[in-house]
């Protein structure tokens, strides 16, 4: 892959005009037209993306993986994630857009968040004709409501409709998985807003201990439920968010290794040489190589 560019091209929706709707719904086949070449060409976006591919397919590429598209596979596409589509400007489907601020940061919205669109095991499934009737339903509740643009309340029931879909697709999402994970005790809960402080923070340094101050718990509870909810450290966790950020910067920029060092929070570019090396057993160099 040609890495001539020197950072990944983002998009946004509405970032001027905070006042608008921060909802978008399109015909998937109307936006890839539109769209052209720039959404095959490996991009993020500061929003949140659901993807409903009408028809088997084709393949769609996220971060570092490349998904067989197959009948009405469903997407999801979180904030920062590089991804791109294929060539195919005729693909039948629904897209839907929304931003951070779209979530209403209740109990429910900071697990769909962290469970629905930040499965990096499996954020691509096919859904049966049942499912496809419930979702396709709530898009034509949606579809109606964006018609009222303007309306008493209107921006609420696009929120809700919203929600009560990804609430029904994260139940068809937990039929295949093998650990359920459901809102029922406070570890669950201390345990998706310790990763949205990682997301917030890691390029800070911060310590365990300083997550764990802003959670009000010990850094000893912290372990324990991070332990318990995934099986991993607190700081296991921490690590693999600027891994994976260095890796999206060597795979698809042109970086220097020291730039991609300090961008990611690292004053010492062969500090970050040997934390590379050492979390994922090659050099930067190296990975960037194979990975072209």
């Amino acid at each position: 892959m040609p890495k001539s560019n020197s950072k990944i091209e983002q998009y946004h929706l509405h970032k001027l005009h905070p006042e608008m709707l921060q909802f978008e719904l399109y015909s998937l086949k109307e936006y890839r037209k539109k769209s052209g070449e720039k959404a095959a060409i490996p991009h993020s976006h500061s929003y949140y993306q659901i993807i409903w591919f009408f028809n088997g397919g084709g393949t769609h590429t996220v971060d570092f993986k490349t998904y067989e598209i197959k009948d009405n596979t469903i997407l999801f596409i979180t904030k920062d994630q590089i991804h791109s589509f294929d060539d195919d400007l005729e693909i039948e489907g629904w897209l839907i857009h929304f931003n951070e601020s779209f979530f209403m940061h209740s109990d429910v919205d900071i697990f769909l968040k962290y469970n629905l669109f930040n499965s990096q095991q499996n954020p691509c499934y096919p859904i049966n004709n049942d499912s496809c009737d419930v979702v396709n339903n709530y898009i034509k509740l949606i579809k109606k409501e964006l018609d009222k643009r303007g309306s008493f309340g209107y921006e609420d029931v696009v929120r809700f409709l919203l929600k009560a879909m990804l609430i029904n697709l994260e139940r068809i999402h937990q039929k295949d998985a093998t650990k359920k994970i459901e809102l029922n005790s406070q570890y669950e809960l201390q345990f998706f807003k310790y990763k949205e402080l990682i997301e917030a923070h890691y390029k800070d340094g911060f310590s365990v201990n300083y997550y764990a101050d802003l959670l009000h718990i010990s850094s000893k509870t912290l372990t324990t439920i991070t332990k318990n909810i995934i099986g991993k450290s607190p700081s296991q966790l921490i690590a693999e968010r600027i891994i994976l950020e260095a890796k999206r910067l060597l795979r698809f920029t042109s970086l220097q290794i020291g730039e991609i060092a300090f961008k990611i929070g690292f004053d010492d570019a062969s500090y970050f040489v040997k934390y590379f090396k050492r979390h994922v057993g090659s050099s930067p160099k190296s990975y960037r190589e194979a990975s072209s």
